[in-house]
């Protein structure tokens, strides 16, 4: 019988690499791993036989295919569907979920196994965003026999509209859900030309209605002296208020801008000023993707339009609304505003964030403000986020509370640099961060390795593992 991944991951397997780190072996047994494929097999094989370090070719082949080993729990792919788990909490994050599978795209081209996976989750994610479009993780389907996962903290809730939390995990709304939604169905499309997910009545449905919020969220919370009709909302009884929203669940109030509303941000944190600027930088981008794609398609023209429409009013927000100045760096993009002149200078470890707003495609790393923006957040002096310790140093977030930093950031630190003494620092950061694992985690204590959360997190692992193809295909021998 399969031991259970979270368990598995919470304790060091051999046999361990022969570096100083002396990573161990993590990867659950072949007969255990959800979903096998030769090709990640045989890519694992090449991408090690191009790092030197033996710590980073065991901590590399435990990593690239986590989401493949342990996440993958259930496909159908006659249909196809798919369904994938964050990690040890079991259940669908739309955003988790799309970036899962980001490393495996160049793949899909030439494997009709692993698109067929990527397919399904597309055709999973339609389905559960034109069910509920509010929802950011989701239960799995009735028809795949696994069994709906009690949240715990899903609990005195006054959420609107009304879910079925049979059908939806969390219904906390999150705009970079939507972007999350469109990059991972524009991505597949230009790595494979592959489109019949277009022609899924659930995939159009589920564009449509993610375009008319968009619409109804770009608007300002008055209409003159009289409150806007409200379009979605969210309060809990909680100890903590990162946990519940203002106003009794609809946000801080806005005024226009173009840009679009949230409720809560990537690290499933409530936003203090409902414009966040890099999930919108996100959305603007992912929104130009999906409308290119239909033109080229030659399909669905009122979406294609109207996608391309919200962009550019979300750029042109962004641009008049989203950069703010500094007293020490200058013009820099804020992490959220209101449109009444408030704004929040910081950062948070999460993507979509500030730091990865090159990595997003929103604007290049060389743009001025972009590096103005990166020099606050990268700063213990002026980002309240940014720790500085002995074992790491890097982003954390309110979601893992004080002084502890996700390697996922410092990964993205070192995505977005050109220079090659900054990449390796980040890899080597990483690398002495698993705690003994020899896995990602989620956030880990400036001071101690041991003091860790998660020692099972996908996305973290698949996020790096892109870190490292990147780094050493930018810097042959970093490694």
């Amino acid at each position: 019988m399969c031991p259970s991944y979270t368990d598995y991951s919470a304790v060091p397997h051999g046999p361990y690499s022969s570096g100083a780190q002396k990573i161990p072996s993590m990867r659950p047994p072949l007969v255990c791993r959800t979903f096998n494929n030769p090709t990640i097999e045989s890519a694992i094989r090449d991408i090690s036989s191009s790092i030197k370090d033996p710590d980073w070719q065991q901590l590399f082949s435990n990593i690239f295919p986590n989401t493949l080993d342990t996440t993958v729990a259930w496909h159908n792919s006659s249909a196809p569907f798919t369904f994938l788990v964050t990690g040890d909490i079991t259940a669908q994050w739309i955003r988790d979920s799309s970036n899962q599978v980001l490393p495996y795209l160049p793949y899909t081209a030439t494997d009709s196994a692993l698109s067929t996976l990527v397919l399904g989750l597309i055709n999973m994610q339609a389905e559960e965003l034109d069910a509920y479009p509010f929802g950011n993780a989701f239960q799995p389907p009735t028809r795949s026999g696994l069994k709906p996962t009690q949240n715990g903290i899903g609990v005195n809730l006054n959420v609107f509209p009304k879910f079925d939390n049979k059908a939806v995990f969390e219904a906390k709304f999150e705009i970079d859900s939507f972007a999350s939604f469109f990059q991972v169905s524009s991505s597949y499309w230009r790595a494979t030309r592959d489109a019949r997910f277009i022609y899924n009545e659930a995939w159009e449905s589920a564009v449509s209605k993610i375009l008319d919020i968009i619409v109804l969220l770009q608007q300002p919370t008055y209409n003159g002296r009289v409150l806007n009709k409200p379009v979605v909302g969210y309060t809990r009884l909680t100890s903590e208020a990162k946990e519940t929203q203002f106003g009794s669940g609809l946000g801080n109030p806005v005024k226009y801008t173009g840009m679009v509303r949230t409720l809560f941000r990537p690290s499933d944190d409530a936003t203090i000023l409902p414009f966040l600027v890099p999930a919108n930088a996100f959305l603007c981008v992912e929104l130009e993707h999906l409308s290119n794609m239909l033109k080229i398609l030659r399909v669905f023209p009122d979406i294609r339009d109207k996608a391309m429409k919200l962009a550019s009013q979300i750029r042109s927000g962004i641009n008049k609304h989203g950069v703010a100045m500094h007293s020490t760096h200058g013009k820099v993009f804020a992490y959220e505003v209101d449109g009444y002149g408030s704004v929040l200078l910081t950062d948070d470890a999460n993507g979509p964030s500030l730091l990865s707003m090159p990595y997003l495609g929103f604007v290049n790393a060389s743009h001025p403000v972009y590096q103005n923006t990166r020099n606050m957040v990268l700063s213990f002096e002026d980002n309240p986020w940014y720790f500085d310790g002995s074992y790491i140093r890097g982003l954390g977030s309110p979601h893992t509370s004080y002084l502890k930093v996700w390697p996922m950031a410092v990964a993205m630190r070192g995505m977005t640099s050109d220079n090659s003494e900054e990449v390796k620092e980040c890899l080597d950061m990483i690398l002495a961060s698993t705690s003994g694992l020899g896995l990602i985690h989620e956030s880990v204590s400036v001071g101690d390795g041991k003091d860790y959360t998660r020692s099972w997190f996908a996305w973290g692992n698949t996020f790096v593992s892109q870190f490292v193809v990147d780094a050493i295909t930018r810097f042959p021998g970093i490694i």
